[in-house]
């Protein structure tokens, strides 16, 4: 069973909370141990208080039973045979991108809380999909769109809501560093971020979805219509040829409120990260994790400057803690409703496809 006790108890009683500690900690599983179940995942976990690392699956064994040795916990020589096993409360699947709908949904079916690794899934059907299994089994599922739960954004949009740049008329949002193929576990342009079958998508996946989910927070609004270029302009695979997935993906949305802006994701930024949002207000400019010193930036027409310095955006070569298990583990242990639901993912997917269909067709695309 599941104890909660407030923080008032816990203080007044650290026994009894370390006493209770075996029943509040989740037993967790880890379903592919590649880079970012290596730099994000397991590192938080082993952080956590409430969260004990038992579990661990990989289609290299030898990866998972290095984990294994070094946290502790069991390798199972499938993920079917680690979903079947009643001791393990929840999961993070951190495989490829065409396998996170179908593992998603085994481990809700499986009673197992899941938290899973951007982009949802590889079709918008599938998405629906996994936000369906986990309404229907009542388990937490939560995507790591972790970019809603860095400080300066979190304040940024406190800041927008308050009016303090007047209304968004337009916007550009970016997200553009060197590529996947020197941070991916296997490295070099054999990276499965490359394969058109593992991957589906590219640039798009794997950065756009953060900005296209980030701008919808920030705005508190949704994307209503999508024109689109979705292409691949430079990186080439181990023949030479270009690869099969975008690597650059820029796109122009248009919100329900009528404001116009871009968002471009970028593998081809060869040279300093880009991670950054631009809002144009009626009362002024908001300049978000642009200024290597202060991560919001607010420039009044009279050229007033109000800087805010929180904290810095986390990059490859810089990591940080993510706050995605802490939240994952708040929504499971706790019961706090769940910063980063797959329902409320769905919106950031139906924009991304829009705009997969945009690039296709050369038209602009309503949303909704």
């Amino acid at each position: 069973p599941d104890y909660h006790i407030s923080g008032n108890q816990r203080h007044q009683s650290p026994y009894a909370y370390k006493e209770l500690g075996r029943f509040m900690m989740k037993s967790i599983g880890i379903i592919g141990c590649g880079r970012i179940a290596q730099v994000r995942h397991i590192p938080e976990y082993a952080d956590h208080r409430d969260a004990r690392l038992d579990a661990f699956y990989d289609l290299n064994p030898e990866r998972a039973r290095e984990l294994a040795g070094t946290y502790g916990g069991r390798v199972y020589e499938t993920y079917e045979e680690l979903l079947e096993d009643e001791k393990i409360d929840a999961v993070s699947i951190c495989v490829p991108n065409e396998f996170h709908a179908k593992i998603s949904i085994a481990a809700l079916k499986a009673g197992k809380d899941v938290l899973c690794e951007k982009p949802m899934a590889v079709t918008l059907e599938e998405c629906r999909q996994m936000a369906e299994a986990a309404e229907k089994t009542g388990q937490c599922l939560m995507i790591g769109q972790n970019q809603r739960l860095a400080k300066g954004h979190a304040l940024a949009r406190k800041l927008i809501e308050r009016g303090d740049i007047g209304k968004v008329i337009t916007f550009k949002t970016t997200f553009g560093h060197g590529g996947p193929e020197s941070w991916s576990i296997d490295p070099g342009s054999n990276t499965w971020f490359f394969d058109k079958k593992k991957a589906a998508m590219g640039a798009m996946a794997d950065l756009g979805i953060h900005k296209t989910d980030l701008i919808q927070y920030l705005m508190g609004e949704y994307v209503a219509e999508t024109t689109a270029v979705i292409t691949t302009l430079d990186k080439k695979d181990g023949s030479g040829n270009l690869i099969g997935v975008d690597d650059n993906a820029i796109c122009i949305y248009k919100m329900e409120s009528g404001a116009v802006g871009t968002m471009t994701a970028s593998w081809t930024y060869y040279g300093q990260e880009d991670n950054s949002t631009i809002l144009y207000g009626s009362k002024g400019i908001m300049r978000i994790y642009e200024d290597p010193e202060y991560c919001i930036k607010i420039i009044k027409p009279d050229n007033e400057a109000i800087l805010y310095n929180v904290d810095q955006i986390q990059t490859n070569d810089k990591q940080t803690k993510s706050g995605v298990i802490d939240a994952f583990m708040d929504c499971i242990v706790h019961g706090k409703e769940a910063q980063l639901s797959g329902k409320s993912v769905l919106s950031a997917m139906e924009a991304v496809f829009a705009s997969i269909e945009s690039a296709k067709t050369g038209k602009t695309i309503k949303i909704g």
